[in-house]
C-alpha cells in the first residue's frame, strides 16, 4: 500500500509554463492566446494588484470593513478567470471579489460587500455568481449543485468555485468533490494553497503530499499548477473548461500560490507564523514581476503600458469608493425586509417598531 500511495503522488508534479525568471518551459502547452489577450491579462493584475494597495489603504482609514488581501494571488485568480466564458458560473471564497469585478461586477459593489451593506450582494443580471462565501468549504457543496443544475438545462457552461489549502479538511470538500464526480457535473474546483490557513501550515492541515491528489478519491481529474504562473493557471483551467463541457465530468485543479500580506485585515499578523525568509523566497516568484519580464521580452509591454493601468485602476476606484459612500446608509428596517418574502408576525412587530425609530 505505501508503494501505490507513492505512485500516486508521483504522478502529480507541478505544471508550469513560465518559469521564475518569466522564460517560457514547456513550449507544448503554451495556451493559445493573442498578443492583445496576452497584454489584457497583465493590464488586469496590475489593476488588481493596485485594487488591493487601495483597498487595503481604504481599510484603515475605516472606509471598508471586512477585506482578504489578494496581493502575490493574482495568476492563480485572474489566469484562472480569464479562461472561463461570460455565461460560466462563479461561487467565490472571501479572497476571491477580483475574478467577480473581471466577470463582471461594479467596483462599488465590490466596496458595498466589504462594508456589509445589502447592495452589494444585489448582482446585476447577467453576473452569473453568488456572493463570496464566509463559511470555509461551503462553496464546494453549491458549486457542486449549480454545476448539476447546468447539466440538467443542456447548457455548455461550466460552474467553478475556490477554496484555499485550508477548505481541503472541511467535509463540505469531500462531499462537493464526490457529488460533482459522480454525476459528471461540469465543474471545476480551485484549491488555491497559498501554504497556510489562517496561521496553520499546510503541513498540519493533511498527511497528503499534494491537495491536488485528493481528487483520486472521488474519481475525478486533478492538477497540481504553478499558481505564481498565469500562463499555466489559464492553461489548466481552459483544459478543465474543455473536459466539461464535453461531459467529462469535474476537474480538481491546486493552485500553489502565495498570500504576500494577512489572511484578512481583521487582526491577523503573518510575522508570527511565516518567516522572513520564506517571504523573500515567494516575493521572487511574484507573478506580476514574472509576466512582466516575459512580456518585455517579446516587447508587448512598457512602463507607458504599466502606469496607465495603474492610472485606470487609481482614477476606477475613486470613483467607485464615492459611489459607495453615497449609497443610502443600511438600516434595520432593510435587513428584516431582505430577509423574508413574508414577514413573520414576531418580525412584522419589530418592524414596526424600527420604522418609528428610524423616522424620526
Amino acid at each position: 500500500m505505501k508503494q501505490v500511495l507513492e505512485n500516486i503522488e508521483s504522478q502529480f508534479e507541478m505544471f508550469q509554463i513560465l518559469d521564475e525568471n518569466g522564460k517560457i518551459v514547456n513550449k507544448d502547452d503554451m495556451p493559445d492566446l493573442s498578443d492583445d489577450e496576452l497584454k489584457e491579462i497583465m493590464r488586469r493584475m496590475v489593476y488588481t494588484r493596485i485594487l488591493d494597495q487601495r483597498s487595503t489603504a481604504l481599510n484603515r482609514q475605516g472606509r471598508l470593513g471586512f477585506y482578504a488581501p489578494t496581493a502575490g494571488q493574482e495568476a492563480s485568480q485572474l489566469g484562472s478567470q480569464f479562461a472561463l466564458e461570460k455565461e460560466d458560473f462563479i461561487l467565490p471564497g472571501y479572497r476571491d471579489v477580483p475574478q467577480l469585478i473581471w466577470q463582471g461586477l461594479p467596483l462599488y459593489q465590490a466596496f458595498l460587500f466589504s462594508k456589509g451593506h445589502f447592495h452589494g450582494n444585489q448582482y446585476p443580471d447577467e453576473l452569473r455568481a453568488l456572493s463570496p462565501q464566509i463559511i470555509i468549504g461551503a462553496q464546494y457543496v453549491q458549486t457542486a449543485g449549480v454545476a448539476l443544475g447546468i447539466k440538467k438545462r443542456g447548457n455548455k457552461n461550466v460552474a467553478i468555485t475556490y477554496t484555499g489549502d485550508g477548505g481541503t479538511s472541511q467535509g463540505d470538500f469531500y462531499e462537493g468533490i464526490n457529488f460533482a464526480g459522480a454525476y459528471k457535473a461540469p465543474a471545476i474546483f480551485v484549491v488555491q494553497n497559498n501554504r497556510f490557513a489562517i496561521s496553520v501550515p499546510v503541513e498540519k492541515q493533511t498527511n497528503a503530499k499534494t491537495l491536488a491528489q485528493k481528487a483520486v478519491a472521488a474519481g475525478i481529474e486533478g492538477i497540481q499548477v504553478d499558481g505564481m504562473d498565469v500562463l499555466a493557471v489559464y492553461a489548466a483551467t481552459k483544459f478543465a473548461r474543455e473536459r466539461a463541457v464535453n461531459g467529462e465530468g469535474p476537474t480538481l485543479i491546486e493552485t500553489l500560490t502565495y498570500r504576500f500580506g494577512p489572511h484578512t485585515l481583521s487582526g491577523d499578523d503573518p510575522t508570527r507564523y511565516r518567516t522572513e525568509d520564506m517571504d523573500n523566497e515567494w516575493e521572487k516568484k511574484d507573478p506580476i514581476v514574472r509576466f512582466r519580464t516575459y512580456l518585455e521580452s517579446k516587447k508587448l509591454w512598457s512602463e507607458e503600458d504599466e502606469n496607465n493601468a495603474i492610472e485606470q485602476a487609481k482614477e476606477d476606484i475613486k470613483k467607485a469608493i464615492k459611489q459607495a459612500e453615497e449609497q443610502p446608509k443600511q438600516k434595520v428596517t432593510d435587513l428584516i425586509a431582505n430577509m423574508y418574502e413574508e414577514l413573520p408576525t414576531h418580525l412584522q412587530e419589530q418592524n414596526e417598531i424600527y420604522k418609528e425609530k428610524e423616522s424620526k
